[in-house]
């Protein structure tokens, strides 16, 4: 074989040869699974030309025929050597590797791998395979051949497989870090090709795209001029221009003409044509010139991403540690120290569990927190007490049936009255139906709090007990057991706090106060009234006709203010005790019965292994974890050689 005609010095070509190795290297490590490497991607409608063009370059026949052939991304990856005898091929997909010394395998190891990869048929998938091929007739280049975009289904593909090539080819184009290689025929207007398109599309100012025409010798006569302004760069530009290229056309394979004489011919072709000539006198044309352009392509592109990617690198390298360090390391087999490691987990267990009831922030969560949920609920209950809404009016309207009734029978009240107070048994009822009437929606805040503190603590136990299932579930079951059981003695708490309301009682000087305050407020309304007139007031029905006859008879006047004072007291104590009542039984004893029950299970040293049976997910997780930090912390070694 024929070696091809380069026109790099050997001092630039060792200048080449390591960039490009750096980023195969990088790839052959896995590092494209986490992040984008630099790339001259080759994309084209069906029969554009491109399997032609990388026959050419790579001195080997490639899968051919109708339909889509390349059915999954073939990443080509030549080595050039001086050893002019040798030729090396190396096909790598999914877990297998296979060396061969024959080029005439290529084709066949390519197909075999697709089969393997999208199975027999017209399927494709985004599952790379590496093809390297090590000889003295390749450039030193990879690139990377995507499928021919379809346009319409046959042989039982399916309806959508114009847009499953698309996307396929979009999530190498779109890349910053990809050069576009665009193979366009000449015999077709470049303006309407699906490849270009789609390449203007992810790449709208051109500054990644590479224009490749083929098939000059299908020129129309008198269109040659206008290929000749393509390749200038006068009719759509792109920031790194046009080549052009002649390889071997369906009827050179047929008559066997071979990739050797096809370059001959190719460039007899350009010297002797009377339009394209100035384009092979410019370094525009043939397939070597090709060559040297890509190269110098891929190595400024490469020289240019290599800090970004340094970067890329040691951000991810400590994203990944950071994770790591949530899924911890492989617990080990011995009894004593796997013990260590439940006590451990416990003790941060019940650390975070009392910080909780503190308001303070948890180490395995730092977003988890209960009191700003409780406040909103306290907030809300002494809202609810404070209200003048629907309970004043009742307590009014009440006050005035009760009590003329009372008068008219001329009832009175005498020994445990309040200081100066009248009509005691009556301000007794109306007290004790008041506190009746708020145990209700006490009890539902009870609960709801109670439901509130059972999930906070569950979810503490699943951040905490990550990828232990059998710890985390029998967390929860306790946690269930202790809400049960506090949210009943919290309740039996409320209901004597209730009940304990009902015995109506203020120290003199409480009450003294709470009445003077009530009483200079009623004043600043009456002064309100005689301005505004009452039945401009926003007062229902009920509390208007209650409030003519209070103002029109002084008994009834004087109980309301007295009612209204009392309540004042009750409300106050009630907006603080029910609070603590429920902090103290939900929050803070359910938390310390919680800790000293999961502490407890040290004492189960036969069931350790049971406790800390990990989760499958988890482990296959720190696995894959482990395994990018590896190849990460190997990239990193490898860019800081360059």
């Amino acid at each position: 074989m024929k070696k091809l005609s380069y026109t790099f010095s050997q001092q630039y070509e060792e200048k080449i040869r390591p960039y490009i190795d750096t980023i195969d290297n990088l790839r052959s490590l896995g590092v494209e699974k986490d992040l984008a490497l630099p790339a001259i991607a080759v994309i084209g409608d069906q029969s554009s030309g491109k399997s032609s063009i990388l026959e050419a370059l790579s001195g080997v026949a490639l899968p051919r025929g109708s339909g889509i052939v390349t059915r999954c991304p073939l990443e080509l990856k030549m080595i050039r050597t001086k050893d002019e005898d040798k030729w090396h091929g190396r096909i790598s997909y999914q877990d297998d590797e296979e060396d061969f010394y024959d080029p005439a395998e290529v084709e066949a190891k390519i197909r075999e791998a697709q089969d393997v990869i999208t199975g027999v048929g017209d399927g494709i998938s985004d599952e790379l395979i590496s093809l390297q091929i090590t000889s003295a007739n390749v450039p030193d280049l990879t690139l990377i051949d995507l499928p021919g975009i379809a346009r319409v289904a046959v042989n039982g593909q399916p309806e959508n497989i114009g847009d499953q090539t698309k996307t396929l080819i979009r999530k190498f184009v779109s890349k910053q870090e990809t050069i576009n290689l665009v193979v366009v025929p000449c015999n077709v207007d470049i303006a309407t090709t699906e490849a270009l398109k789609m390449a203007q599309e992810e790449d709208p100012n051109g500054e990644r795209t590479l224009g490749i025409l083929t098939k000059p010798d299908l020129v129309d006569k008198g269109t040659e001029g206008t290929v000749v302004d393509i390749v200038h760069n006068e009719v759509i530009p792109l920031c790194k221009g046009y080549m052009i290229v002649k390889c071997r056309g369906q009827n050179d394979i047929t008559n066997n003409v071979s990739l050797d004489d096809a370059t001959a011919k190719e460039n007899v072709f350009f010297k002797d044509h009377p339009h394209f000539r100035k384009l092979y006198e410019e370094g525009f044309a043939t397939i070597p010139k090709l060559a040297e352009k890509l190269t110098i392509e891929l190595v400024h592109h490469i020289q240019k991403s290599l800090p970004n990617l340094k970067e890329q690198i040691d951000e991810r390298l400590t994203e990944t540690q950071m994770e790591l360090e949530k899924y911890g390391k492989r617990l080990p087999l011995d009894p004593a120290e796997r013990w260590n490691i439940l006590r451990d987990k416990l003790k941060a267990f019940t650390e975070d569990t009392l910080k909780l009831t503190k308001g303070e922030a948890v180490k395995c969560a730092s977003d988890l927190r209960i009191f700003p949920e409780l406040r909103k609920e306290f907030t809300e209950w002494n809202n609810f007490l404070n209200q003048d809404g629907e309970l004043y009016s009742d307590i009014v309207h009440k006050s005035f049936t009760d009590i003329n009734e009372i008068k008219e029978n001329g009832i009175t009240d005498r020994g445990r009255e309040l200081e100066g107070f009248i009509l005691y048994n009556t301000f007794e009822e109306l007290v004790g139906g008041q506190m009746k009437r708020l145990e209700k929606p006490a009890i539902q805040m009870l609960k709801k709090i109670s439901n509130m503190v059972r999930n906070t603590f569950t979810q503490l136990a699943q951040d905490s007990f990550n990828g232990f299932p059998n710890l985390v579930k029998i967390a929860k079951t306790k946690i269930e057991d202790i809400k049960q059981d506090k949210e009943s003695e919290a309740e039996k708490m409320l209901k004597t706090q209730f009940e304990m309301e009902l015995i109506v009682y203020s120290q003199d000087g409480i009450y003294r106060e709470s009445l003077q305050a009530v009483k200079d407020k009623l004043k600043k309304n009456e002064e309100t009234e005689e301005k505004v007139g009452l039945e401009t007031l926003p007062l229902s029905k009920s509390q208007n006709t209650s409030l003519f006859y209070f103002l029109s008879d002084p008994t009834l006047y004087e109980m309301m203010e007295r009612l209204r004072a009392y309540y004042m007291i009750t409300s106050k104590r009630l907006a603080d005790h029910i609070p603590k009542v429920i902090l103290y039984m939900l929050l803070h004893e359910s938390a310390l019965k919680l800790d000293k029950s999961m502490m407890e299970l040290l004492k189960e040293k036969d069931d350790i292994d049971n406790l800390l049976e990990e989760d499958v997910a988890i482990g296959q997780k720190r696995k894959t974890l482990l395994s990018r930090q590896k190849r990460l912390e190997e990239a990193r070694i490898l860019l800081n050689t360059i």
